[in-house]
């Protein structure tokens, strides 16, 4: 019974990655061209390591493709490949130069290394061969690491990146690409495993089970996902080049200490008369256009004048006229209804930014007020 379950799940797996691969390819949405692109690529290099048991599945015997070489080689890549993903979906601007060479250091090394395990004068030789395979795994797993972390790392940087542009973040962030990471680093101790032992059911029904559903996952926020920067390339490369709250950039003044009170004055106006904030897509470009300054000149604004990033600045104002909603008493607005008229656009996102300006969820706050 659990055999059957589990060819049946690696059947799931395969299937749903090779077509998920093709959407991504494809990109049917037109969003985040480059980045589905090679999320597409690394889709299907990943599924290449379920290839032995479907292949075993027609064929009624077993099948070991992983040992061939050119399967061995583009698997390596698959770690690669998802960094490459999130270096455009982090910055969809990035251009390979001739530096980036050194990201084919370890599949070279990698090449040479399946070169030398597949010569005969080394095949008789037990205590070279032991050698080549330590270096064979070692690779395996260093490349696995280093490039997960690498990943995770910058889509770090991108989380911080966005709340200095977007006022709601929740569709743009890449928070799913965080758990793929651990999945990544999980698929290739389990590589390293079936590459020791060559036993084609090292896949368990338990952990393919676990595939299936963090593919399922991956499926669903991959293929909701909004484009992240514009499109229009000059605001794209603005919003790319503003420097984080903590930068050195931020210490030097970008503008005069009288254009900056000038422009903090202006904008607390426009945000107390206007409420730009109650519109749930605002962002840096749209308020920069109220204001009439350069998305450069706000963020800096905001950033020293107020010691917050855009994210924050555009969100304590929407708290605010959250509990002014919460303290009504004779408002017939649900807790999503607030929500909404509030300028966020989920009850998630309303609720997790509430607790972390408040320390409650809006839920208590409606609750204490109106005990009151």
């Amino acid at each position: 019974m659990h055999t059957e379950l589990n060819n049946f799940t690696v059947i799931l797996i395969y299937g749903s990655l090779v077509l998920l691969s093709f959407f991504k390819l494809t990109n049917p949405l037109n969003v985040n061209k480059k980045p589905n692109l090679w999320f597409g690529i690394f889709l299907f290099l990943w599924s290449t390591f379920w290839l032995d048991e479907i292949l075993s599945l027609i064929t009624h015997s077993e099948i070991q493709i992983h040992t061939l070489f050119f399967v061995n080689f583009i698997q390596f890549f698959t770690p690669i490949v998802f960094y490459f993903s999130v270096l455009f979906y982090t910055n969809p601007s990035f251009k390979f130069k001739n530096t980036d060479c050194k990201y084919l250091i370890l599949p070279f090394i990698f090449f040479v290394n399946l070169l030398f395990l597949r010569l005969e004068i080394y095949k008789s030789d037990r205590e070279v061969l032991e050698v080549l395979n330590y270096i064979f795994i070692s690779l395996i797993l260093f490349q696995a690491l280093f490039y997960t972390s690498l990943s995770y790392f910058t889509i770090r940087k991108h989380q911080k990146k966005i709340q200095n542009f977007s006022s709601n973040t929740e569709e743009i962030n890449l928070n799913w690409l965080e758990y793929i990471i651990l999945i990544i680093f999980m698929v290739s101790l389990v590589f390293v495993v079936y590459n020791l032992f060559y036993n084609s059911t090292s896949l368990n029904i338990f952990i393919n089970l676990i595939f299936l559903a963090v593919i399922y996952f991956i499926a669903y926020y991959s293929l909701k996902q909004k484009e992240i920067y514009p499109l229009e390339e000059k605001q794209r490369e603005e919003l790319i080049s503003i420097p984080d709250i903590e930068t050195e950039e931020l210490k030097r003044k970008l503008i005069p200490d009288e254009e900056l009170m000038r422009i903090k004055n202006l904008l607390d106006h426009l945000m107390i008369t206007q409420q730009p904030y109650l519109d749930s897509e605002l962002n840096l470009i749209k308020l920069s256009e109220l204001v009439s300054v350069s998305t450069h000149h706000l963020s800096y604004v905001i950033n020293a004048g107020f010691q917050k990033n855009f994210f924050q600045y555009v969100n304590e104002y929407r708290i605010e006229y959250a509990k002014k909603l919460l303290k009504d008493h004779s408002s017939k607005l649900s807790i999503l209804g607030i929500a909404y008229e509030s300028g966020f656009n989920s009850k998630t996102s309303f609720n997790t930014t509430f607790k972390k300006i408040t320390g409650i969820t809006p839920s208590e706050f409606k609750k204490t007020s109106s005990d009151l």
